[in-house]
């Protein structure tokens, strides 16, 4: 029996079924603020902690007052209507939003970036403001400015989601007056961004990766009948070529990467190699946040995970994207090696 593939999906997903899935992953759906482990030697960590219970509560006060208006206004009172979790990848900020989320009464919306700018292209920017304002609280994960065009549409949305009562909890890898720097011109859009970091409270979450914390290497490169056998051994597996997987990613918008994978048990590649140019680089990260959420195991033969972006790609502006992306697909590959 042929072990299906994943180039020969095509998912689709409307803005209707964003807005209603907009949830923590399956990997976050049951995490809260007593379950995240604050490493002893970064104070930092319990410091977050601390503050997203008090911006829970702040949220859950606004919502239990008997008029909608006065919260909006003792909101303001009480201080920016937005937290931005910032530090480096690895120490647990995914972790801590979504368990903001799960603490914080309904209704409420969670979704990473690139799923928000889709939504608004789904829906039109006023139905997006209209769905989303009807929310006490709006998550971002992975919060990212790559271009000019998203900078300007981010700060509209969440200027009007505050002005009408939404609180916005962001993750991100830069801090908000830095978002935009080293992808495009930053300079021209110092206004916008600038305006935008005035809505959050930052709070800096620092330590080192725990995924990788007093384990081994990544797991070596399978060969290609090791990689075949192990699919056949995992009902529900797909097998790809690497090339042929990076081409397929290109036809999709990557807010349908996450239903790409979304009941497949295991992902194999064969003849992983660099990416190529930085398009093909951040397609696969990407794909790899997707993987990551759902906790998909992945398999591998040709080069090792961590070659996967050049050094020239890590000197770069997206290099803490490109690690990001490396340190979850080392994690998922020791999964996959539990699970064989």
């Amino acid at each position: 029996m042929t072990t299906p593939r994943l180039i020969d999906r095509h998912p689709t997903i409307s803005g209707d079924e964003i807005v209603a899935a907009m949830v923590p992953p399956p990997r976050f759906g049951d995490v809260g603020f007593d379950t995240y482990i604050p490493n002893p030697d970064e104070p930092s960590q319990a410091a977050a902690v601390q503050a997203g219970k008090a911006f829970a509560d702040k949220i859950a006060k606004a919502s239990q007052s008997r008029s909608w208006v006065k919260s909006l206004f003792a909101a303001k009172e009480q201080g920016k209507r937005g937290l931005y979790l910032d530090g480096g990848f690895g120490v647990g900020k995914t972790h801590l939003l979504a368990s903001l989320w799960h603490a914080v009464p309904g209704p409420k919306a969670y979704g990473t970036f690139v799923e928000l700018t889709h939504l608004v292209g789904a829906l039109g920017f006023m139905e997006a403001v209209k769905r989303l304002s009807e929310h006490r609280l709006l998550a971002i994960d992975e919060f990212e400015l790559d271009d000019p065009g998203d900078t300007t549409l981010v700060t509209r949305l969440l200027q009007e989601l505050t002005a009408a009562g939404t609180y916005v909890a962001a993750t991100s890898n830069t801090l908000p007056e830095k978002l935009g720097e080293g992808r495009f011109a930053a300079d021209d859009f110092l206004r916008e961004i600038r305006s935008l970091s005035q809505q959050f409270e930052v709070i800096r979450v620092d330590g080192p990766d725990y995924r990788h914390r007093g384990l081994p290497d990544a797991p070596d490169p399978m060969t290609d009948e090791q990689l075949e056998k192990s699919a056949e051994a995992t009902p529900g597996s797909t097998v790809d070529d690497f090339d042929a997987l990076c081409a397929h990613l290109a036809k999709l918008h990557p807010s349908r990467y996450g239903r790409l994978v979304s009941d497949v048990t295991a992902v194999h590649l064969r003849n992983v190699h660099a990416a190529p140019d930085q398009d093909v680089a951040l397609r696969l990260v990407a794909f790899a946040d997707r993987l990551y959420d759902r906790a998909v195991p992945v398999a591998v033969s040709g080069q090792p995970l961590d070659e996967l972006f050049t050094e020239e790609m890590l000197r770069g502006g997206y290099r803490k994207k490109y690690l990001r992306a490396i340190s979850r697909l080392i994690a998922l590959s020791r999964e996959a090696g539990v699970r064989g």
